[in-house]
């Protein structure tokens, strides 16, 4: 009888079945279930079908349908050169508007850290560019801004001699890279002014009782404490705008020539110009796998810089 009350016995306090455990681990992860369904199907499934698709020969206007090639729409890719401009044009693109961008969010967060009248309607009036969606700042600045006869950027630059400059004709690449510039810049600068807003303003006060000019503050104090800030803000507007399509597309759909052909333009006319469906799969896929790499190196740097400030 001991025997079997010590085994129907309720288990002792704070223990629990292992039954009972696992059913509320899956208790806890049910309601992330439609969640995880939905990002597997709007973004691996694709993926799984165009990984299909790039080992096969398969183009629209052509009857037969798909059929295997292997590996023959990757050595196309690689040694495409048309692929390799591509690829170089979208990198020095991305690097150079989240290099100003972030430079000119810098500048803008100093300035609106300071305390002036209307403060607040000014740090609205900056962040209103990144509120534009990007097709609707495309359009405004190929229509408006940048026309030929009547933009207001020629208007602006008539009383100093530059008058019906076909911008995105003549400097198609520098327009695209300027609405890059001008629709990134408030993102950054919002990145920055939180971090100038978490510095420590007694460690401020300190380096100007010991006579540290404004320069030497920012540039020994400041700028080491927005490093964390800066490159969050770098590597997500690298990942944003290296897919950047709208502002090529309707600006100067590519051109002239293949000027501003970037990367998602290169698959963009793979498939509705071309109607090459396997080689623009193998591109993309190729696309991917390096936006990956370069984004795990980003990712790992990033993490050893966040490591080492929690070290200090």
């Amino acid at each position: 009888m001991a025997v079997l009350e010590d085994v129907t016995s309720p288990p002792a306090a704070g223990l629990r079945p292992r039954g009972v455990s696992q059913r509320e681990r899956w208790q806890r992860r049910l309601p992330l279930l439609p969640a995880l369904i939905f990002t597997i199907v709007v973004t691996q499934v694709p993926f799984l079908v165009t990984l299909w698709y790039s080992f096969q020969s398969y183009f629209w206007n052509e009857p037969g349908g798909a059929h295997w090639t292997g590996v023959s729409n990757y050595k196309e890719v690689f040694t495409d050169p048309n692929f390799r401009s591509a690829l170089w044009r979208s990198v020095t693109m991305t690097a150079i508007a989240v290099i100003v961008a972030m430079f000119l969010g810098i500048l803008l967060a100093v300035l609106l850290d300071k305390k002036f009248l209307g403060r607040g309607i000014v740090r609205t009036l900056i962040i209103t560019p990144f509120l534009v969606m990007p097709a609707a700042a495309a359009l405004i600045w190929s229509g408006p801004m940048l026309d030929p006869n009547f933009g207001l950027l020629n208007w602006l630059l008539e009383p100093f001699g530059v008058n019906h400059v076909a911008w995105l004709t003549t400097h198609a690449y520098g327009s695209v890279i300027v609405v890059m510039i001008w629709q990134w810049t408030p993102f950054m600068t919002l990145i920055v002014l939180a971090g100038l807003q978490g510095q420590a303003s007694d460690v401020l006060e300190a380096a100007k009782v010991d006579g540290a000019n404004a320069w030497a503050t920012f540039r020994e104090l400041t700028l080491p404490h927005l490093r964390p800030y800066i490159e969050l803000g770098v590597l997500l507007g690298s990942i944003y705008l290296v897919t950047a399509f709208d502002q090529v597309r309707l600006m100067t759909n590519g051109g002239p020539g293949t000027s501003t052909t970037t990367l998602p333009f290169y698959l963009y006319q793979k498939v509705n110009f071309a109607f090459d469906i396997g080689g623009a799969a193998a591109a993309g896929v190729v696309t991917v796998v390096l936006t990956i790499i370069v984004a795990s190196f980003a990712l790992r740097l990033f993490a050893s810089v966040f490591q080492f400030e929690e070290a200090k």
